[in-house]
């Protein structure tokens, strides 16, 4: 790991007469979980789009490390991303799915036995994707997302569809993941689900963010997530 760090400043999107994004700023150290939460509809994933790319800003900068996601050098060997787990062909097995983006970015075939043994998909990697649950394409979705071996991993809403024993094992991933200088940002609608995950936490309500720092500051008044959201945004008059 090469202690890479997210930094947001400034970052503003309008849609038509939408402000999707207005003037988020914050950061995702190295070696910490963050968790980017907010609910439906906050502006989570298309500051996550902004973020790697996807997306223009009106305004504003989002850096990996000082740098642009479009101008590193190797993208993903250096960010690991999952955003849409629907993007792979349903007619393909994970393994064929993995090669190709193997060969893609460029990675090393012996990467695909790896990342199938990490998210433990091995008993069901050479069955075609059609056939997957949610969850089982959610943990492909993260396998393919670390086939660069990656120093950050940006992940939305990534316990879609997991039950409770996948839910505990991403949480383990990630908390050692992080363990190991890892950068992780996790978007999230269900607040209090990642309350054991994380150790920053970014909150965005409308568009704007209403909070950032440690877990610990939010919730020293007992507060569960939910709780400290609700408070924060009706001081802020956020509605």
């Amino acid at each position: 790991m090469t202690g890479v760090a997210i930094r947001v400043e400034n970052l503003t999107k309008r849609f038509g007469t939408i402000d999707a994004v207005v003037d988020a700023r914050f950061t995702a150290e190295s070696g910490r979980v963050t968790g980017f939460l907010g609910p439906n509809g906050a502006g989570k994933s298309t500051t996550l789009r902004m973020l790697l790319g996807l997306i223009r800003p009106d305004a504003g900068t989002a850096l990996f490390d000082g740098v642009p996601y479009m101008d590193l050098p190797a993208p993903t060997r250096t960010v690991g991303a999952v955003l849409d787990i629907g993007s792979a062909h349903p007619a393909t097995t994970a393994r064929a799915h993995l090669r190709t983006y193997c060969v893609l970015g460029g990675h090393p075939s012996e990467r695909v036995d790896e990342v199938i043994e990490t998210v433990e998909l091995d008993r069901f990697a050479d069955r075609r994707i059609g056939g997957y649950s949610t969850g089982m394409k959610q943990r492909l979705s993260l396998a393919t997302a670390l086939l660069g071996d990656p120093d950050v991993l940006v992940l939305d809403e990534p316990s879609n569809g997991l039950d409770p024993s996948g839910i505990v094992w991403l949480r383990t991933f990630l908390r050692n993941f992080a363990a190991a200088g890892g950068t992780v940002l996790i978007s999230s609608h269900a607040l209090g689900e990642l309350q054991n995950s994380i150790d920053d936490v970014v909150l965005i309500d409308h568009g704007r963010i209403a909070w950032t720092g440690a877990l610990s500051e939010l919730t020293t008044a007992g507060d569960t997530l939910e709780e400290a959201f609700l408070r924060l945004t009706t001081r802020a008059g956020v509605q």
